[in-house]
């Protein structure tokens, strides 16, 4: 299940002081196995110091382009992305996986796009926005992006080239939070920002979909505002890249033992774990080689579906109540509540 492939790195551009744009050269072979849609992210594996970490990296670059380019902010000292900024080197190999996730724009005839992101947010939108106006020269894009300053604003230069390019199809509007400079509103994006965007500048487009992606406040705040302006929540898609801590979350579970069986690349495997603990985090403990990455609920990777029993997520911000009725979970966040459970990574 896990399926990792050795890919090269091939580029490496500063983005601001404490991000990168790291390009991963696909060969032909792997071609089909890495195609994706705007949107979509990919896991990186890598070892350090002795311990394996995974990290999933939205992507930035269209699907248009054979390489896969993803934008890494700096957020962990030790960690993935703070070696990616500071020690990985042009011909260096990482292990990745193929892409993944639901966050993705489907192209149709004519779409009039509007996108909000935070900090390191704005990867899926890039490769969205770059998708909407090269799919149809009648579509449109209205991006709100926010950030602390335009000197940590990742992807600036290729932002103001797209204004460039299509001068009359593409509109930014920077925020930045700590200064006040030209060509930029001050603050966060709050509501006064969104309805600045849709009411004012943009009052008379209907937009067809909403993309959104940053930090649960934001998501909370744009959602709520665009659905009292009577936008359709099936229009308002987000995509988190950071999510509240589990334990600030956790309610209160059962007590006892749940005997678990797994099914993972048509294998069988039992186990015994505590419903105190996370389906994932007993799966790995026992070292099967279940899907996973970001652990905390924010990617779609460690999905199974439930065959017998009953699991609780702690959260969700991903599935569909559809979903969730069908059977399907987040292990990451589920715990079991019954004294057998089947999950099952192959079946989703």
């Amino acid at each position: 299940m896990a399926d990792f492939h050795a890919l090269t790195v091939s580029s490496i551009k500063k983005l601001t002081p404490s991000s990168v744009a790291v390009t991963l050269a696909i060969t032909k072979e792997l071609a089909q196995t890495f195609a994706f849609s705007a949107g979509q992210y990919i896991t990186v594996k890598k070892e350090i110091k002795g311990t394996e970490i995974r990290r999933a990296y939205s992507i930035s670059s269209a699907p248009s382009k054979q390489d896969i380019t993803i934008g890494i902010k700096k957020v962990d000292r030790g960690g993935f992305s703070d070696y990616a900024n500071t020690k990985l080197n042009v011909g260096d190999v990482l292990d990745v996986m193929p892409p993944e996730g639901r966050f993705i724009f489907k192209s149709a005839e004519v779409q009039h796009i509007a996108a909000f992101a935070a900090g390191s947010g704005i990867t899926p939108i890039m490769s969205i926005a770059k998708t909407v106006l090269d799919s149809n020269t009648k579509n449109t894009f209205v991006l709100v992006y926010g950030n602390k300053s335009y000197e940590e604003t990742m992807f600036y230069t290729d932002l103001v080239k797209l204004q460039l390019d299509y001068n009359n199809r593409f509109f930014a509007y920077f925020t930045n939070s700590q200064t006040k400079e030209d060509n930029a509103l001050f603050g966060r994006i709050d509501v006064s920002t969104v309805n600045y965007a849709l009411k004012n500048k943009h009052k008379d487009v209907r937009f067809d979909g909403y993309y959104l992606c940053g930090p649960e406040q934001m998501i909370h705040l744009v959602t709520d505002t665009l659905v009292e302006n009577d936008v359709p929540k099936e229009k308002i898609h987000f995509e988190l890249f950071t999510s509240t801590e589990i334990k600030e979350e956790m309610p209160i579970v059962a007590e006892g033992q749940t005997k678990v069986k797994v099914i993972v690349d048509d294998e069988e495997f039992e186990i015994t774990m505590d419903k105190k603990m996370l389906v994932l985090d007993a799966v790995l403990k026992e070292n099967i080689d279940a899907p996973y990455s970001c652990q905390g609920g924010v990617c779609s990777s460690c999905i199974a579906k439930v065959k017998e029993g009953k699991a609780e997520m702690v959260k969700n911000q991903i599935l569909t109540d559809g979903e969730i009725a069908d059977g399907f979970i987040l292990t990451c966040q589920a715990h079991p509540t019954t004294a057998t459970l089947t999950v099952d990574f192959d079946d989703v």
